[in-house]
């Protein structure tokens, strides 16, 4: 009986060793930002914890399918001049969300039902039937297409960035000089982008604040995926 009771207390001894069970039951007290890179969004610009920064344009979309042969060709070479032009990295983010169009067919509804002429009545039903079947057969995505710029902590000077190791905090340095920095880098790039893309037929617009905060926050916190609905 003494030989179990000595071996139990062995195993519990060895065990409590171990650094995984022998960590006591505390509650999880990170959050999400904890976990993020990004200390702080101001002035329409993401800053970085490790100093860095970015800004965020979101472009316009073209039905590449729709031109003709010649246009396409000059589309082509548009990007391609595009491309030649740039003397700094980019990102090309797009997002890809499931939508809910049950409020457009309701809303479709509504205003069918106030149409009197026959023919153009005929003409609506036949659209929605059109909608509906496309709706069974197919998943209704939406998509959003960003451009990102990055703006390096390296880029704010050699002696800042080895204080950058030393320094403990959000940002390892003043955040008006880090604003400062950005601006004069990332502005004359983004420009350059609207310049071309306007040559493409595309029109780029940069994330504000309150636009930036909503696009991090729906990319950390998802909403469920639609669920289909029978219309």
């Amino acid at each position: 009986m003494n030989n179990k009771q000595d071996i139990k207390q062995k195993i519990k001894n060895l065990v409590s060793k171990i650094p995984y069970f022998g960590t006591p039951d505390m509650p999880l007290r990170s959050t999400t930002q904890d976990h993020l890179p990004i200390a702080d969004i101001k002035d329409d610009i993401v800053l970085f914890k490790d100093g860095g920064a970015s800004i965020v344009l979101e472009s316009s979309s073209l039905n590449f399918g729709l031109l003709s042969e010649k246009e396409q060709q000059a589309v082509v070479a548009a990007f391609a001049a595009l491309i030649n032009s740039l003397s700094f990295s980019m990102q090309i983010v797009v997002r890809t969300q499931r939508k809910d169009i049950s409020g457009y067919i309701n809303f479709f509804d509504r205003e069918s039902a106030k149409i009197v002429n026959p023919k153009l009545k005929a003409i609506t039903e036949d659209y929605r039937h059109f909608i509906t079947d496309s709706i069974k057969k197919k998943t209704v995505l939406g998509k959003r297409f960003f451009i990102v710029i990055p703006f390096s902590a390296l880029e704010l000077g050699v002696t800042k960035s080895a204080q950058s190791i030393f320094k403990k905090g959000p940002l390892p340095f003043p955040k008006d000089y880090v604003m400062k920095k950005a601006k004069i880098t990332l502005f004359p790039k983004r420009d350059h982008l609207i310049r071309q893309a306007g040559r493409l037929g595309l029109r780029l617009k940069q994330l504000t604040t309150n636009e930036l905060i909503d696009l991090y926050y729906g990319i950390n916190n998802p909403e469920p995926p639609a669920v289909k609905k029978d219309i």
